[in-house]
């Protein structure tokens, strides 16, 4: 049987993406994403939840989020959920589930540093050029660090 892999958020950025590069020269960008919802307790009183998603960005999409997003944009993101496994410092097994992002159309009434300026360039083989590693070597000009 077919299966689904999808996600749509529209929600307001944590931070400014933080862009990377691959060895390769390949664009990366990470931030996190915070989607709100309400509503009304038995008692009549109004409850709110914020939930907070990792967003990946890869390559044409990557540049002109780092450049025109920051903390507070509104964007819609829409792509699939990746579960990364790892084992921390002190050899406890994690993982951590993320949004690999295949498109992002940025929204809002100028919030941020580049408002009103539309992203929406993304393919599918924009997600898949990094051959499925959720988390490459990356470099920022310092040398190469993992994220």
């Amino acid at each position: 049987m077919a299966s689904v892999n999808k996600v749509i958020l529209v929600g307001n950025l944590g931070g400014t993406p933080e862009l990377r590069y691959t060895p390769s020269g390949k664009a990366m960008a990470r931030f996190s994403l915070a989607t709100n919802e309400g509503w009304m307790d038995g008692d009549g009183n109004r409850q709110e939840h914020t939930e907070w998603h990792s967003v990946v960005v890869w390559t044409r999409q990557a540049e002109p989020c780092a450049q025109y997003l920051a903390k507070g944009s509104a964007v819609y993101v829409e792509g699939k959920l990746r579960t990364h496994e790892y084992t921390d410092k002190e050899g406890i097994k994690r993982s951590s589930t993320e949004v690999v992002a295949q498109r992002v159309q940025f929204l809002g009434n100028g919030q941020g540093k580049g408002a009103k300026v539309p992203v929406d360039v993304a393919s599918e083989s924009d997600a898949a050029e990094w051959d499925g590693n959720l988390h490459p070597i990356v470099t920022d000009g310092r040398g190469d660090s993992p994220f």
